[in-house]
C-alpha cells in the first residue's frame, strides 16, 4: 500500500515539470522570436499481476511458464524525461522599423556575447553610437566577416541578408525598406547577416534574453547557404509560438491532474493508517 503513496508523488513531480514550462511560455507569450517549451514524462515498467495459490508453473518441453491468470497490470508511477523546445515558425508582425529583422524559416542569427557566440530568433536590434547593429542588451550582431557597421536611415537588407548602403533612398526609412535590392543606386555592399543553424537544434540550450547556445549534444553551428538559408525580412518581427489559449487549456489540465494524484497520496495515508491502527488493536 505504500507504494501508491510514492506513485502519486511521482505524478506529482511530474506535473509540477510540465507547470514549470507551461508558466513560462504564459511568460513569454510577447516575447520576441520566443519558441515555447514542452515537458515530457516516461512510465516506470508496469508489473503483471496474478492470482495467489492458482497452478503456479505449466511444464512444456523446451521449459515452463507461470500458469497463474493474470488479475491486471500495476503502473509504478511517471517520472520527468527532458523539457525540449518546439521551434515552429512564430507569425510575422510588420513594424517597419529598418533595424527589425525576422527569419522566414529554421536559422538563427549570431550575436558576440561576453561568453562566447550566442544564437537567436530576436531580430528586435538597435543602432549604436559606433554605428554598430546591436541587441537590445548591447550585443553586436554578426556578420560573416565580422560586426555588422551601418549608417542609419542609410542601409537595406535584402531577402538573403545582404546588407547595402549608401542608396539614393535613405530620407524615409519606411520608404527604405519597402525598396527592393535592384532599385537601389549606388550602393555597397557592407557584408552579409551570419545566419547559422544546427544539426540537432532541440539540444540547444536556452541562456535567457532570447539567446542560446551550441551543446556537445546540438552540434558546433553552421552557416547556412543556398536553398538551406532562411529568407530575411526587414522591417518585420517574429512573433511567439505561443498560443495562449492552448497553453491556459493545458496549465488547467495540469493543475487538475496534481491535484487528483494529491487526493490519492491523502487518500493512501488515511488506508495506510486505518491498516496499522486496526492491526494493533488486533
Amino acid at each position: 500500500m505504500v507504494r501508491g503513496l510514492y506513485t502519486g508523488a511521482s505524478g506529482m513531480q511530474a506535473q509540477m515539470h510540465k507547470m514549470d514550462a507551461l508558466s513560462n511560455n504564459l511568460a513569454n507569450v510577447n516575447t520576441t522570436g520566443y519558441k515555447k517549451d514542452t515537458s515530457v514524462q516516461k512510465a516506470f515498467p508496469q508489473l503483471l499481476l496474478s492470482r495467489l495459490n492458482d497452478n503456479g508453473v505449466h511444464k512444456f518441453p523446451f521449459g515452463s511458464s507461470d500458469s497463474a491468470p493474470i488479475v491486471g497490470k500495476l503502473g509504478m508511477g511517471v517520472e520527468y524525461n527532458e523539457s525540449f523546445t518546439v521551434f515552429e515558425q512564430g507569425s510575422l508582425k510588420q513594424t517597419d522599423n529598418p533595424f527589425d529583422l525576422a527569419l522566414e524559416d529554421k536559422g538563427f542569427f549570431t550575436i558576440d556575447t561576453p561568453f562566447g557566440e550566442r544564437y537567436t530568433r530576436n531580430g528586435t536590434f538597435t543602432l549604436g553610437k559606433e554605428g554598430m547593429l546591436l541587441t537590445k542588451e548591447g550585443y553586436p550582431v554578426m556578420g560573416e566577416e565580422g560586426p555588422i557597421y551601418i549608417k542609419k536611415n542609410n542601409f537595406m537588407i535584402d531577402k538573403d541578408g545582404n546588407v547595402f548602403q549608401n542608396g539614393d533612398y535613405s530620407d524615409d526609412p519606411k520608404q527604405m525598406v519597402s525598396m527592393e535590392s535592384n532599385e537601389w543606386k549606388n550602393t555597397e555592399k557592407v557584408d552579409s547577416i551570419k545566419i547559422v543553424g544546427f544539426d540537432n537544434d532541440r539540444f540547444i540550450k536556452k541562456t535567457g534574453s532570447s539567446l542560446w547556445a551550441a551543446t556537445e549534444n546540438s552540434g558546433s553551428a553552421e552557416i547556412l547557404r543556398g536553398t538551406e538559408r532562411p529568407k530575411v525580412s526587414q522591417g518585420f518581427i517574429e512573433a511567439s509560438n505561443v498560443n495562449s489559449v492552448n497553453e491556459m487549456v493545458n496549465l488547467i489540465s495540469v493543475n487538475r491532474a496534481y491535484e487528483a494524484n494529491q487526493k490519492v497520496i491523502s487518500t493512501q495515508d488515511n488506508l495506510t493508517g486505518k491498516l496499522i491502527n486496526n492491526v494493533a488493536r488486533a
